[in-house]
């Protein structure tokens, strides 16, 4: 199971663009690191949406799933500056979205590393007129992207609340056949998806 933004929904899953290969850093023994808790954390104060309205922070949840890591680790492979790195990870951590789960001495410093709280984010629907948490990270996920295979596309159609309820159904199945799919040895793939109805044309 990978790591989820859903808006009182489920939703695609939204992973990084692809990063460079992680930094040669000491770090404790893999087993030393808990599992990520499975679950959701549901967000409903502004400190939490605040958090997660930023692209950066939305990275570093995505490069997060993968395991824990320290702050020089996630400004390497986000060719952040550390200090910018520590900067979104505390802003995280105050919001309850991820946590010290070790911690490690290289020569004589601390090193702090940080896990997700949780595997799935549960977002609030935005409120009217309100930009879309979900929709931003999406394009701006697709626009890192590097070159390769991808589907994008749009489509407006007239259907029935019956075809609708079937659809959406079917659409939910899809993404949990998906996600069951996850190999994390795998390269990244992210699905994004919006099915609504759109407000009338003025």
């Amino acid at each position: 199971m990978s790591d989820d933004h859903t808006a009182d929904q489920p939703a695609a899953e939204f992973s990084p663009a692809t990063e460079p290969s992680p930094a040669s850093e000491p770090s404790p023994a893999s087993e030393s690191f808990p599992a990520i808790p499975e679950g959701t954390v549901q967000l409903s104060t502004d400190e939490q949406l605040r958090a997660i309205n930023s692209v950066v922070r939305h990275r570093i949840l995505g490069l997060l799933r993968d395991g824990p890591a320290t702050i020089t680790q996630v400004a390497q492979r986000l060719e952040l500056a550390k200090g910018s790195s520590s900067y979104h990870l505390r802003l995280l951590e105050r919001a309850g979205l991820v946590e010290v789960v070790s911690t490690n001495k290289v020569r004589g410093v601390t090193e702090r590393y940080y896990g997700r709280t949780s595997r799935g984010i549960e977002l609030p629907d935005p409120a009217p007129g309100e930009p879309d948490i979900l929709m931003r990270h999406m394009v701006a996920d697709l626009e890192a992207a590097p070159p390769g295979p991808r589907l994008v596309g749009l489509t407006h159609v007239r259907i029935s609340e019956a075809v609708y309820d079937e659809f959406a159904a079917r659409l939910t199945a899809l993404v949990e056949e998906l996600r069951a799919a996850g190999d994390p040895a795998e390269s990244d793939a992210a699905l994004a998806i919006a099915f609504f109805r759109p407000g009338d044309p003025k």
